[in-house]
């Protein structure tokens, strides 16, 4: 935007602007450049002189041609006043007219052989078919067929704006495969098509052993990261919407970020919400498994209040009996059926009904593994954690996958292990109360006292009515480890 009127500028020069503009004043390579315009691509060097000119065109357009300075032999750097980058403010939300579903919709497009011999085309081709028929068992998502993309394997650069206006989505997985003796690299960029910009990029390298099973193991990588990237970037969209213009579906991505939070006050914030999208359509499974979220969360960090244990399960049942084909829904009331009802074989028979519609659900193994955490099954819980991080390692749940390693490795006695966990998951997410809980059981068992301490102090912060007895009675937590626990965390200060 200059002023209040927009002005065209391409998704590759809006990333080199982007890029330049965090390092305002500063020489930026040339190297940077490329990567930050073509992630996980090798193009030539005039590509970049291309765009650097286009750049300059229309900044040019408000005196500002000279802004962007050459340095000879080494790359560019911004030297103008400052900008504000907000290419999606004036974008519009919904799709495009050829989109067919209400839904968030994505296209695969064929994955670029780099090698440029063709060797390696069946198994870019075989990558996008694990791809969509992964991202096709995500119920709450439309996915274009892949014969409606076959058109664009010839198109050695595609216009992503102009490809999600033709195939009617809103977001295109691009991506690329290149061979270098035995490995194989395979480069993912995921785009929000109306805007062109990048939400979601990976790389993944690997030893060339066995190509069908490389081939399983990226596309599962590459779903498990893309859905907790569209359900974000949903939410983000969504937030942009006039009230007036929500649905059901709309209303509970509204509610998500609360939901996510993992404690009590955000949780009654999305209850409201959840309401509404209930009152419009009662069987939702989805809204009910958010709901029993936020239900636990209130049980277990707000007082341990009885009627909230049972709306989570009565919840929890309804998202089962109306979502036997979502593997989120089922995600969600299995780990209120574990947690609140502490019926653990439901849990288990909830989490593999996800897996089997969803294997690359990241959040089904997060999830589970904080069950199987507290129920005292050590290495299923450190497993399932560490798979789950595997598969979408910035997750909004990730703080719960730390949890079940802190669980794991404290109650095998590793107690480094067990605290270097716990910084990560308050790295994850620093409000949550039980993070520094499970800190300062794990540095009391170092001996570390004073920083037991004031993990300890830091729970109290959060949740004041805080006592671990309680805490260790709400999830049923197994009582080998419940003692255990408990003599560090009196160690610490904490009260039983």
């Amino acid at each position: 935007m200059r002023g209040n009127r927009p002005t065209a500028l391409g998704p590759r020069a809006a990333a080199l602007l982007q890029r330049l503009l965090e390092q305002a004043g500063q020489p930026v390579s040339k190297e940077a450049l490329i990567d930050a315009a073509w992630p996980g691509l090798v193009v030539e060097e005039s590509n970049l002189t291309v765009q650097i000119a286009a750049l300059r065109k229309v900044l040019g357009e408000a005196g500002g041609a000279a802004w962007i300075e050459t340095l000879p032999r080494r790359g560019y750097r911004y030297v103008g006043p400052p900008i504000s980058l907000a290419p999606t403010a004036a974008l519009p939300d919904d799709p495009p007219a050829l989109g067919t579903s209400d839904k968030p919709s994505v296209a695969v497009l064929p994955f670029a052989d780099l090698c440029g011999d063709g060797e390696q085309a069946y198994f870019a081709d075989g990558m996008v078919d694990d791809i969509v028929n992964g991202l096709s068992r995500i119920r709450w998502l439309f996915v274009i067929a892949r014969s409606s993309t076959l058109k664009y394997r010839q198109q050695s650069v595609v216009d992503a704006m102009q490809a999600g206006r033709e195939l009617g989505v809103r977001y295109l997985l691009l991506g690329s495969v290149r061979r270098a003796s035995d490995r194989i690299r395979i480069a993912c960029q995921l785009v929000e098509a109306a805007s062109g910009v990048q939400v979601w990029s990976e790389r993944y390298d690997r030893a060339l052993s066995d190509v069908f099973d490389l081939q399983d193991e990226v596309a599962i990588a590459v779903v498990g990261a893309m859905e907790p990237t569209l359900r974000q970037a949903e939410a983000r969209r969504v937030r942009r919407k006039r009230p007036d213009s929500l649905h059901a579906y709309e209303i509970v991505l509204q509610a998500q970020a609360d939901v996510f939070s993992g404690m009590p006050e955000p949780s009654t914030r999305a209850l409201g919400l959840l309401g509404r999208a209930l009152a419009l359509e009662p069987g939702y499974a989805l809204a009910h498994a958010y709901a029993a979220m936020c239900y636990h969360n209130r049980f277990l960090r707000g007082g341990l209040d009885e009627a909230d244990r049972e709306a989570s399960i009565g919840h929890a049942r309804s998202a089962m009996a109306n979502g036997q084909d979502d593997a989120l829904a089922l995600t969600f009331a299995g780990f209120s059926m574990g947690m609140d009802a502490h019926d653990r074989a439901a849990a288990s028979a909830a989490f593999d009904a996800a897996l089997a519609i969803s294997p690359s659900s990241a959040l089904t193994y997060i999830l589970g593994s904080v069950v199987f955490g507290w129920s005292g099954q050590v290495q299923r819980a450190i497993e399932w954690g560490e798979k789950g991080l595997r598969l979408s390692p910035f997750d909004g749940w990730a703080f719960a996958a730390w949890h079940s390693i802190v669980l794991g490795q404290f109650a095998s006695g590793r107690f480094d292990a067990a605290a270097e966990a716990a910084t990560r998951a308050i790295q994850a997410n620093p409000a949550h109360s039980i993070s520094y809980m499970l800190q300062a059981a794990a540095l009391a068992g170092l001996g570390r006292i004073d920083d037991a301490r004031k993990a300890a102090a830091t729970v109290m912060n959060l949740q004041p009515n805080f006592r671990y007895g309680r805490q260790f009675a709400g999830v049923d937590c197994e009582l080998a480890l419940a003692a255990a626990l408990g003599v560090a965390l009196v160690a610490a200060g904490l009260q039983e």
